[in-house]
């Protein structure tokens, strides 16, 4: 098999994994997954929002969970590795399926857009836009977008700063796709930096010799919240009922007329 074969059969088995993982651990807040060939097996990191949920009761998820991806995606001898997401909010991937749940759950379409756009921007985000696209109230199809913030669209710059994920949910109506574009501050290279004024650079300080105190730390352990939600679809339900209290464009225009 030529090497382009190999790249192309590769990435469509990549595909199928994605699409399995997103429904075989949704509740775990599934991102992505990076697979890495080794010598001795196969390499695969899951990033995840919720890692006890995918290790499960003495490691029983990831045995699950490997058995599955030696039969079905013949990988050899995979050696699964959890890791945590630190900002969910600002991460694509999590965003489309949070979304998607609240559409296929009967929500405004409008809504879980104008939610998700304020929770992403509340998390820090420099910009996002939101493009869903379907069967959105009739027969024909229709697309909204929607965008908030600075966001970079093309160029050098647009590569390395925005990040992005599609996603598809069948709703009562029809299908419906969702596509989320993220802009992340921290990703910001340099040499673009808005510089409002120059800091002033402070003369040196004389170096004063302090005799230090040493100081005992006691490190208590923080109990857990039992009002935090524990699985995704946890914090989807409580998501809804906020949800309902958020003001679309409609709404707004009837209170202007």
């Amino acid at each position: 098999m030529s090497s382009v074969k190999n790249v192309i059969n590769d990435s469509y088995k990549l595909m199928l994994l994605n699409d399995y993982l997103r429904v075989a651990i949704k509740e775990s807040g599934f991102s992505s997954v990076d697979i890495q060939k080794t010598p001795t097996g196969t390499r695969v990191a899951l990033h995840v929002t919720r890692p006890g949920i995918v290790i499960g009761r003495k490691g029983s998820g990831i045995r699950d969970l490997t058995k599955a991806l030696e039969k079905d995606f013949d990988l050899k001898n995979p050696q699964i590795s959890v890791v945590e997401i630190e900002k969910p909010e600002l991460d694509p991937n999590v965003m489309c399926n949070r979304m998607s749940q609240h559409l296929a759950r009967g929500t405004a379409f409008r809504r879980a857009v104008m939610w998700t756009m304020q929770t992403i921007m509340n998390a820090g985000a420099m910009g996002v836009q939101i493009t869903i696209s379907g069967k959105l109230r009739g027969e024909r199809s229709a697309f909204e977008k929607h965008s908030k913030g600075i966001l970079p669209r093309a160029g050098h710059h647009a590569t390395v700063v925005v990040s992005e994920d599609i996603v598809h949910v069948d709703t009562k109506m029809g299908r419906i796709g969702v596509r989320i574009r993220i802009a992340r501050k921290e990703n910001d290279i340099p040499e673009f930096e808005f510089k409002t004024a120059t800091k002033e650079i402070p003369p040196p300080k004389k170096e004063v010799e302090v005799e230090e105190e040493k100081e005992t730390v006691v490190i208590e352990e923080v109990p857990e919240d039992p009002t935090k939600p524990r699985t995704e679809s946890e914090l989807i339900e409580k998501e809804e009922e906020h949800i309902k209290a958020v003001e679309t464009y409609e709404e707004i225009e009837e209170e202007l007329k």
